[in-house]
């Protein structure tokens, strides 16, 4: 393995003529863009079903039309960078991303609209892994996991921040705003990139050596990954195997992504490089990244929705609960950051999966329908810090044993990976939180043929009777209220589930760290350069 460290002179990267911090705040700011646009329309979706004239049923396409075309481009934009130069791809994207926003923002119809949030899917694909090429070729190697924690907070901070912009956006402007904040970024973006940015002086080289456009391998990825996030998507509205839409989707994902991993395996010149996971320290990493999507983003939908159903918070209000965690953790990352140059990276992560796993642990201990906001904003603090010693080192310690050659192929992959885990990770905590609330009503209903039952509803409607209810009245409504009390306690006891779950992974998580190869601390975790 030839790490930076030992580049021979006609190798090493041509040091930048700019500030490398200013690089690396310019590519961060377009994959931040990027990232914000998964979950700030999600606060939306009622205003643009009601301004467009649709059901809220159909406007969660929004999201899903996004989410398919983003994750199609992610695995394949290692080759697209070999095919098109990297500067060139990179502004292509921003430049279209851009375009589209503005397109989404002046649609007409639900229909234009999906066709330009797929248009702004495909094209976003391609910032984040970009961002990270761009990182490691511009800054030395004892500067890199610095660099990656600039990158990290546009990854694991935009989405937490998302919702609550898209609420203040939309409650004081119109949906129509939360599409057109992405137009001067990205005229600023595109400027900044066509002066500061260059290509590597090997692209050149990979570029003649690429060869045809695999449109077989490209097919079986599309159909695939369409298919699979459709499928997570739509699962639980549709009953999951209950739907004969949805079974048809995974069985489509399914032989399409067995048919495209024999398909590129064979393949002289593959779209997706599915050989990278021969790697082990890729696919140990790969796996630690799905798992922290699913993570990531449970956690995400998971308290918001606990305070918006059972606790009776606003959209904002719960949304300043999660805000929070993100913005310690902006201050948290540099400091991983520096770290990560004096220590090695499965160290640090096997940290970060443990203090994760106690998180969650924690939170499913005290997470009951007494919480405070200062409890519930404290918890979500503890869930999201840990997350700032998992992203750096996980993006450093995938690249352990990788030819410099597939880069560019390992940052599109391992960002696939994450996106996919996000979505398993959003449908699994819908469906978990569902059918765990309904085995925990069916065994709390038990106690409802209890005496101490029926003298709490004799209670309670002796109450109901004293201002003003007919006997007759005060006694159904307070088996109402009663049996209201017993769906929601059932529910709560399904988060508590979902934790419990989350820290289980994070454990199995900690014990994978231990199987990874180690990196030179100092040496830029051994990225390899592009």
């Amino acid at each position: 393995m030839s790490t930076a460290g030992s580049l021979t002179a006609d190798q090493a990267l041509p040091q930048p003529k700019v500030n490398p911090w200013l690089i690396g705040v310019v590519v961060s700011m377009a994959a931040f863009m990027e990232v914000l646009d998964t979950s700030i329309a999600n606060v939306a979706l009622p205003h643009i079903a009601g301004n467009l004239g649709a059901s809220n049923d159909e406007s969660t396409w929004v999201l899903t039309s996004y989410l398919v075309s983003n994750a199609v481009v992610l695995p394949i934009s290692g080759f697209l960078v070999g095919w098109l130069g990297r500067k060139r791809f990179f502004l292509m994207c921003i430049a279209f991303f851009t375009a589209s926003s503005l397109l989404c923002g002046i649609a007409p119809s639900l229909g234009i609209l999906l066709l330009f949030r797929v248009l702004q899917g495909a094209f976003g694909g391609g910032l984040q892994p970009m961002t990270q090429a761009i990182l490691a070729d511009t800054f030395p190697p004892e500067k890199r996991g610095l660099a990656f924690a600039l990158y990290g907070i546009t990854i694991v901070c935009a989405p937490a921040i998302g919702p609550t912009l898209g609420g203040w956006i939309t409650d004081n402007y119109s949906w129509r705003w939360i599409f057109y904040i992405n137009v001067p970024v990205g005229i600023l973006a595109v400027l900044l990139v066509s002066q500061l940015i260059h290509d590597p002086v090997k692209l050149p080289r990979q570029k003649a050596g690429t060869g045809r456009f695999d449109y077989i391998g490209f097919g079986l990825l599309a159909v695939a990954v369409g298919a699979l996030q459709v499928a997570l998507d739509k699962g639980q509205e549709d009953d999951w195997f209950g739907s004969r839409f949805i079974t048809t989707l995974i069985v489509i994902a399914a032989v399409g992504l067995v048919s495209l991993i024999i398909w590129e395996w064979r393949h002289k010149e593959p779209i997706v490089d599915v050989r990278l996971f021969k790697l082990f320290n890729f696919a140990s990493c790969s796996l630690m990244m799905f798992v922290l999507g699913v993570v990531l983003f449970s956690s995400t939908v998971l308290l918001p929705q606990f305070l918006q159903t059972l606790m009776g918070y606003t959209a904002q209000a719960a949304g300043m609960v999660i805000s929070m965690a993100a913005i310690l953790l902006v201050f948290i990352l540099p400091f991983v950051g520096r770290l990560a140059g004096r220590l090695q990276a499965r160290h640090i992560l096997a940290f970060g999966w443990i203090t994760l796993a106690g998180a969650m642990y924690f939170s499913c201990k005290h997470i009951d329908l007494l919480i405070s906001f200062r409890a519930a904003a404290w918890m979500r603090i503890w869930q999201y810090l840990p997350v700032g010693f998992l992203f750096v080192p996980l993006t450093m310690a995938a690249y352990v044993g990788m030819p410099e050659s597939k880069s560019n192929a390992a940052a599109g992959l391992i960002n696939f990976v994450r996106n996919i885990g996000q979505s398993v990770g959003t449908s699994a905590v819908t469906t978990l939180i569902a059918r765990r609330s309904q085995y925990h009503q069916s065994v709390l209903t038990v106690y409802t043929r209890s005496h101490r039952f029926d003298v709490a509803v004799a209670g309670l409607a002796s109450r109901l009777t004293h201002i003003g209810l007919s006997m007759h009245s005060a006694h159904e409504q307070a088996l109402a209220r009663m049996y209201g009390m017993v769906l929601s306690q059932a529910q709560a006891l399904s988060y508590v589930d979902v934790y419990w779950l989350l820290a289980v992974v994070s454990v199995l998580m900690f014990l994978l760290c231990f199987f990874l190869a180690k990196n030179e601390p100092g040496e830029g975790g051994d990225v390899p350069v592009h």
